[in-house]
């Protein structure tokens, strides 16, 4: 119960995920627990038991991915294999590597030869932790011209390993990808394997599709895998299994080099980490697993109904676009193309957005490609277990895209139509060129007399009159979103206009904005120059109740102005004050004498006084009686 408050102290609505892991997940968990009861067991037990468990284990991922004749090193960092495996092939390559350490590199320097399409980082860590120079990496570039533009160029990888070899470095490891982190395509395995044994390097290979080896039908371009010198297999991401490890298979026959690289382990307890996925396999079967890497690549087919064969693949990437000419905006669009991919990456990052809210169990992504833009990636594989994603999911998402796409394509197409008109309103409306703004545009309302203001004095005068229009035209009766931007956006004094339809008349819209800012405008003058009428009223009324005691005190004399001696000449000698009230008129702006008010009423009260005397009669009787009681 703490622990459970802990992990909810910050938010109390957060869904907790670990209550709905599912049974296969309860099995995977378990296993955790029961590796901790078993490790104290006796060393003999002990030794047995987990000697038969990774063995299983071993056997059953070999058969399942086609991995004839393999080795399993368990690890928790899905990196931690391959850094291993880089340590087994120095040893290899190098003999005095176990005496003479990193001196060994000063003859040959190794070289790690990886994609420009390989995860982020993965090279780095590489060299860091095996204590390499980062002149050890090198990056290959992707084909650009023939293939596809996320694999490797093997001409290229060629022609570098020859240069390497006449530099006098040593080729030591080639890393390809089954599926690319980002557009999950394969390298030329094949070809990548033939040139690792012409030059005696190090194959290996990791990547999302390297799921499909488990199904009947596989593509040639993945089958070409099962010839590595090793693989990196994630499970538990594939078959939605919490808390299992990652899993490195490789083949080499020296079992003490292996040992030296931390492949294998002679300590019991070290083997327990194979229990979680022993369990959940054991709990599976071969036909459900199966099953369940056959579902998610359903679930891209079903979405994606005509896939090329040298393009199938359980990633699927998708994104808006649309041909902006003049013919689709209603205009011209000359200065305006030139800002056309970052726009349209925009508004694929809201499509990415909605996506997630709309239909969260999609598994969904926005990715980021340097030439290509914004793309939404949508691979089950990694996501579909865990989110429990089903055909009816896909079926939704693609509703939902056939409601989005119409809006984003007239949005599109009113953008330049938008800019026009807010520039024929220019004597009001500024517009406001945000090419990150996913929807219509960004205008500024700016009345001219605020141009001769101070900066300081200007900038809050738009703020305040750009924010009170903003209200304004979010109480309009109008499907169209008008919000203040992004919360990243610094521009404080600006209107944003979402996503509108084909039938929005835009000029219409922009005559809307520019009437309503000059309507807050007129009344902000008025409320001025109301303000400024009161405050000359207020410095009127000061000068003159000044001469009023100045003329008192001229008709009473000194003598009446002090307390005691006042009250006393006061009492035998009254005097009949000659100042006069006044009253402020609003509308004039104006002092007036308050005798005309006051002789109004006295008639008023007269007239009403011979219309009925009776009641008149009582009110002054008790006007009498009140007067008479007053002193008292």
């Amino acid at each position: 119960h703490f622990v459970h408050n802990l992990i909810h102290e910050e938010d109390e609505m957060e869904d907790n995920r670990l209550q709905n892991v599912g049974e296969q997940g309860h099995m995977a968990l378990l296993g955790h627990s029961l590796a901790a009861y078993i490790s104290v067991l006796d060393k003999e037990q002990l030794r047995k038991l987990t000697t038969r468990i990774l063995s299983d284990t071993t056997l059953w991922l070999c058969r399942l991915f086609r991995y004839e004749n393999g080795s399993a090193y368990l690890h928790e960092d899905n990196r931690d294999g391959l850094v291993k495996v880089c340590r087994l092939i120095i040893n290899a390559r190098y003999e005095e590597y176990a005496s003479e350490g990193y001196s060994v590199f000063r003859s040959k320097q190794p070289v790690i030869y990886q994609s420009a399409s390989c995860r982020p980082g993965l090279g780095q860590h590489l060299c860091s932790q095996l204590g390499l120079p980062l002149s050890s990496l090198c990056t290959v570039p992707c084909n650009t011209i023939f293939g596809s533009q996320h694999q490797m160029d093997v001409a290229l990888l060629d022609k570098l390993i020859k240069e390497d070899l006449e530099a006098e470095k040593l080729p030591l490891l080639l890393i390809a990808n089954a599926g690319t982190p980002g557009a999950g395509h394969t390298d030329k395995l094949g070809r990548m394997k033939d040139l690792c044994d012409q030059y005696n390097m190090w194959f290996h290979v990791e990547g999302v599709n390297l799921a499909t080896l488990a199904l009947s039908d596989v593509t040639s371009a993945v089958m070409a895998a099962t010839r590595s010198d090793s693989v990196t297999l994630t499970p538990g991401q594939w078959l939605g299994l919490p808390a299992v490890t990652a899993v490195t298979l490789y083949r080499y026959e020296d079992p003490a080099l292996s040992l030296a690289a931390g492949l294998t382990s002679s300590q019991p307890v070290e083997k327990l980490r194979a229990l979680p996925l022993w369990l959940s396999l054991q709990y599976l079967g071969h036909n459900g697993i199966v099953q369940k890497i056959k579902d998610a690549t359903s679930l891209c087919m079903r979405f994606v109904l005509h896939v090329e064969d040298e393009l199938n693949s359980p990633v699927v990437l998708f994104k808006f676009s649309q041909e902006m000419t003049a013919a689709s905006s209603g205009g011209s669009v000359e200065g305006y193309c030139a800002g056309e991919k970052e726009v349209l990456d925009s508004f694929n990052r809201w499509l990415g957005e909605q996506l997630v809210q709309l239909v969260p169990t999609s598994g969904v992504e926005v990715v980021e490609f340097e030439d290509e833009g914004t793309y939404i990636r949508f691979s089950p594989l990694l996501t579909a277990a865990a989110l429990g994603t089903q055909q009816q999911d896909i079926e939704h998402m693609v509703k939902r895209l056939m409601e989005l796409v119409p809006v984003m394509s007239s949005t599109v197409s009113l953008r330049q139509d938008f800019r026009e008109e807010t520039h024929r309103h220019a004597a009001s409306l500024r517009y406001v060129e945000k090419l990150s703004w996913p929807g219509l545009g960004a205008v500024r309302y700016q009345p001219q007399e605020a141009e001769g203001l101070h900066e300081s004095r200007r900038k809050q005068e738009l703020e305040k009159l750009n924010a009170e229009l903003l209200k304004k035209l979010q109480d309009l009766d109008s499907d169209i979103m008008f919000s203040s931007g992004p919360e990243f956006e610094t521009e404080d004094d600006c209107i944003f206009i979402g996503m509108v339809t084909e039938d929005v008349d835009v000029s219409e819209l922009v005559e809307t904005i520019a009437t309503l800012g000059k309507e807050i405008e007129e009344s902000g003058r008025l409320l001025e120059n109301m303000t400024e009428v009161v405050r000359k009223g207020i410095m009127e009324a000061e000068l003159q109740l000044q001469r009023a005691n100045e003329e008192k005190l001229m008709e009473e004399g000194m003598l009446r102005q002090l307390p005691l001696v006042g009250s006393v000449l006061n009492w035998f000698s009254p005097v009949q004050s000659s100042i006069k009230g006044t009253t402020f008129n609003l509308a004039a702006g104006s002092l007036d004498s308050t005798e005309v008010i006051y002789s109004t009423k006295a008639q008023a009260s007269r007239l009403s006084l011979q219309d009925t005397p009776t009641s008149s009669s009582k009110r002054l009787q008790g006007m009498i009686i009140h007067c008479c009681c007053a002193p008292l």
